[in-house]
């Protein structure tokens, strides 16, 4: 792959939607003794983190390489759901993290800890409340439903690294969702979808929320992460279906996260069931 700052294309398909200026954000972000080392802004690929993953195998990605594309034609979620949406419609990038020093168990949690840290970047810059649906998916209101704006993946890069992809709708108009489940930033009623300033938010909050794991040897409780998370997750106090591996499925209350960044289900046997990996439904709101 050959990243090509997409900036450089004046080529816009869409006035309402400009590319991102890659220039300036490296201004506003590449700096001494801060996380991002670089952000590089590509036109189109299939997914920035199989792409960022690749560049870690070839030794050619520091910690803090930010890769975001215009459009990406094969991006992922969990499960390997597809995550598709028209060039220039959204924010779609990944992020190499190397949490040295911190021990792997506690690694799980920064797919939690993006999340929060996405959510706290939107509220500041869009001024739109996004909710956390555990694991990884981040909610709007749209005409008084819950939709799903946003997602999260990370994935094991190399020995020491994690690489987290970060799709978030941003412009996307009704005719356009991919699915009736579907938001976007516009349609939650956003004071701002100028992109630049969105990217700029998020990262910054996560540099923050990263940079406070990592001081707390990536303890969520002294960081205040398990707090924070709990805080704004959507599916806690509700009952909820997770399908397990295995065909196995657990129905019950979202009571907790627990220390491994788990969900606690209490089911209607008594038994409370920690939940490490699943698809979750959210059956009834809280």
């Amino acid at each position: 792959m050959t990243p090509q700052d997409a900036s450089d294309d004046s080529r816009w398909s869409d006035l309402d939607r400009p590319p991102l200026n890659g220039a300036s954000l490296r201004r506003a972000l590449v700096r001494d003794g801060g996380l991002w080392s670089g952000v590089e802004i590509v036109q189109r690929t299939g997914s920035t983190n199989s792409d960022l993953v690749a560049l870690v195998a070839e030794g050619r990605a520091a910690e803090g390489a930010v890769l975001v594309a215009e459009e990406q034609s094969a991006g992922r979620g969990r499960l390997d759901r597809r995550w598709t949406a028209p060039p220039r419609s959204g924010l779609f990038f990944s992020v190499l993290l190397k949490p040295g020093g911190i021990p792997v168990a506690r690694w799980g949690w920064l797919p939690l800890l993006t999340g929060v840290a996405v959510a706290t970047g939107l509220s500041r810059v869009a001024g739109v409340d996004t909710a956390l649906k555990w694991p990884n998916d981040l909610l709007v209101t749209v005409g008084g439903e819950e939709r799903k704006a946003g997602g999260i993946l990370a994935e094991r890069a190399g020995d020491d690294g994690v690489v987290v992809g970060i799709g978030i709708n941003v412009s996307l108009r009704a005719d356009e969702l991919p699915v009736p489940q579907a938001g976007s930033l516009a349609l939650a009623g956003a004071v701002n979808t100028d992109r630049d300033p969105l990217l700029r938010g998020v990262l910054r909050s996560l540099e923050e929320w990263y940079g406070r794991w990592r001081a707390a040897g990536g303890d969520p409780a002294t960081s205040g992460l398990q707090e924070t998370y709990a805080a704004g997750c959507a599916t806690l106090g509700r009952v909820v279906r997770a399908e397990l591996p295995g065909n196995r499925s657990v129905v019950g209350e979202a009571v907790a996260v627990d220390g491994d960044g788990r969900l606690v289900i209490a089911t209607e046997e008594g038994v409370q069931e920690p939940v490490g990996a699943g698809d979750v439904v959210h059956l009834r709101p809280a």
